[in-house]
């Protein structure tokens, strides 16, 4: 498998220049497997710590809204440019000048846009992340179905230091990291590193650098693909509803994603490949 940290064949042509800005964009490119297609999404604004204006929040939104409709897609990774940060946040100077509360709503549901895209997106998006991931960022990284990162990043909610509160997918940080901890970071905006947030179950794998960061996201991509394609998108689809239904309705959810793995032939492709062709007395008898 070719290194996430290469450029790989590039389809939207139309993501990857802001016409009076050619250093924000963001790009999507792709590389092809046989097992399927696998997408990296990069925001590139590195000048800026990868914040997010409204031009680059729309971009990134339309992205993620065509990438949703490709039926080859097996898994979307999320990098951004540079080693300094990975999104240090929404834009502070387009912030600075809202006006109103109208105003300040539109834009921060722009933010709330960025972050639905990618937890409607049906197939898994992983962050992978180096430097800085504050606020909105945090809120991006927050809204992917699992974050990679290395022992320099640096996490954190500094709205309450510049007047305002943590919104919007901040709402996300309870489920991940608990109440407590949650509270810590959006009451006090204070900055917590690498270490610390994955003994708090922020981030998934932490490793040493980028070296590492592409061998670890190589492995979680290696491991999607290695799986059934549509059972990881009705198992995505289904946790969506775990984390808004109660266990008794989760369960039911449950039963019911079961019987829709069963409208096709994948259930048994799969347990053809992965268990029946196994020797027998291997220690795999049982699933």
């Amino acid at each position: 498998m070719l290194p996430l940290r290469v450029q790989f064949r590039t389809r939207f042509n139309r993501f990857h220049t802001i016409a009076s800005q050619r250093s924000m964009s963001i790009s999507v490119g792709f590389e092809e497997r046989s097992d399927g297609r696998v997408a990296t999404v990069t925001i590139r604004n590195a000048r800026a710590l990868n914040t997010l204006n409204s031009a680059l929040l729309t971009q990134f939104v339309a992205a993620f809204a065509e990438l949703s409709q490709d039926e080859k897609l097996r898994c979307v990774v999320l990098a951004a440019e540079g080693a300094k940060a990975w999104v240090g946040g929404a834009d502070i100077k387009e912030m600075a000048k809202i006006k109103a509360p109208s105003e300040a709503r539109d834009f921060i549901r722009k933010v709330h846009g960025a972050c639905q895209a990618v937890r409607s997106c049906p197939v898994p998006v992983i962050a992978r992340i180096q430097g800085f991931t504050l606020g909105g960022g945090l809120e991006l990284a927050a809204a992917c179905d699992f974050r990679v990162a290395t022992e320099g990043s640096v996490f954190g909610m500094p709205e309450v230091k510049v007047g305002l509160p943590s919104v919007v997918e901040a709402a996300l940080l309870p489920h991940l990291i608990g109440w407590g901890r949650a509270r810590y970071l959006v009451l006090t905006g204070a900055n917590i590193n690498a270490a610390t947030a994955i003994s708090w179950g922020l981030i998934e794998f932490l490793v040493p650098d980028e070296a590492s960061l592409d061998a670890k996201v190589s492995e979680c991509v290696d491991h999607i693909l290695s799986s059934g394609p549509r059972a990881v998108r009705l198992q995505k689809e289904l946790v969506a509803r775990w984390e808004e239904l109660g266990v008794r309705a989760a369960v039911e959810e449950g039963v019911k994603a079961f019987g829709r793995a069963y409208e096709g032939d994948e259930p048994r492709r799969y347990m053809d490949k992965t268990f029946f062709g196994r020797k027998q007395g291997d220690g795999h008898e049982k699933l």
